[in-house]
């Protein structure tokens, strides 16, 4: 029998509860005094206040909960209506938000940013593990959602396929709870579903033969999203997800050892993670100094 919408959304939750708790931690991290603060062993003081990242993915589950599937113009009044810009959104989605607000369509506002190239940045990836998850069951039609939620901010094909990507590791991972599951067999599944982005292809493809170099050393090679792109913030962390499937605080530390976009590659690491070992996943004292998810996030 197909997973109810229940069981759907449960798995939503668990690896949204890992993405904004990884989000919160890394975060912390960019404060100018908790700079000596141990990424491999430290714990930043509390509370954990979540970024942009945690956010908009609230605002993809909470259409998820609702639809039953990415609604694209739902997800963009979302995006437009519980947009904070105290959560230190990028350049991109805050004139793309602030024009949805004024009137603009989304399909317009998302193709002419950049000069009209869109954008190619990672934020569609840092908000769809919990897609992904809530479609572990079929990952072609993971990724065919996730395409949908990323075209809302991003039109750039590199942008989409940063998305699909993470989607698609964390509905892999979810259909393979309780399994063994070998690093290479997570990257190679969102390389089979991620049939665009010649750039974050060719970094996943890299990934494969960095599976056992140290966090140091892989994102020498694939980036720590310091350009706040999808091909150098993705590749990492799926690594980063990949080789570290079963302890959901070294995937999370891994990202913030390196430096670079430390919310996002910790959002998107840590919410593949989750998706893999649940709520139960994500230690109890990080869950504890997160801050609360939003009163409006429907279930």
């Amino acid at each position: 029998m197909p997973p109810t919408l229940d069981e759907r959304s449960a798995r939503a939750r668990a690896s949204l509860t890992g993405l904004s708790t990884a989000d919160a931690f890394g975060d912390r991290f960019f404060v100018l005094e908790n700079r000596h603060v141990s990424a491999e062993t430290g714990v930043p003081p509390t509370p954990w206040e979540w970024s942009d990242d945690t956010e908009m993915a609230c605002s993809v589950v909470d259409v998820l909960n609702r639809f039953g599937q990415i609604d694209q113009d739902a997800l963009a009044r979302s995006f437009a209506d519980r947009f904070d810009v105290h959560r230190r959104y990028g350049a991109g989605a805050l004139e793309l938000v602030e024009r949805i607000q004024g009137g603009d369509h989304w399909h317009r506002a998302s193709r002419e940013l950049f000069d009209g190239k869109g954008s190619f940045g990672n934020g569609a990836a840092m908000r769809v593990a919990p897609l992904g998850a809530f479609f572990a069951d079929d990952l072609r039609h993971a990724a065919a959602q996730a395409a949908l939620s990323a075209e809302v901010t991003h039109s750039h094909i590199e942008g989409i396929a940063g998305g699909v990507a993470v989607a698609v590791a964390a509905a892999y991972v979810a259909s393979q709870k309780g399994a063994k599951v070998a690093p290479k067999a997570v990257i190679e599944a969102a390389l089979e579903h991620t049939t665009m982005g010649e750039y974050v292809r060719r970094g996943l493809k890299r990934a494969l033969r960095l599976l056992s170099k140290s966090p140091q050393e892989a994102a020498h090679e694939l980036g720590n999203g310091n350009r706040i792109s999808a091909q150098d913030t993705v590749p990492f962390a799926l690594w980063a997800a990949a080789t570290r499937l079963t302890d959901y605080e070294a995937a999370v530390r891994a990202c913030v050892m390196v430096g670079g976009d430390m919310d996002t590659t910790s959002a998107i690491a840590g919410g593949v993670v989750a998706s893999y070992l649940g709520a139960e996943g994500v230690p109890a004292a990080w869950l504890e100094a997160r801050e609360p998810l939003p009163a409006w996030l429907a279930r």
